[in-house]
């Protein structure tokens, strides 16, 4: 699963410490989702959809290899 949180993070001026803050969640987290290295719950991935208020589409999407 690829994601934009990055860019929707920098969008709305969050530093990755004070996105995880704001969800609850270690900073590590917050890098290891926007490397791609961890897919989010289902719960975290609304609550980052809520923050920015967008549809958890916008920010996390399937490739191509994803089945």
């Amino acid at each position: 699963m690829n994601n934009k949180l990055k860019e929707f993070r920098e969008k709305n001026n969050y530093s990755q410490d004070g996105l995880a803050k704001e969800l609850g969640v270690s900073r590590q987290t917050i890098i290891s989702i926007e490397k791609g290295r961890y897919n989010p719950s289902l719960p975290l991935a609304l609550q980052i959809g809520k923050i920015f208020d967008t549809y958890i589409e916008n920010i996390f999407f399937l490739d191509e290899t994803d089945k």
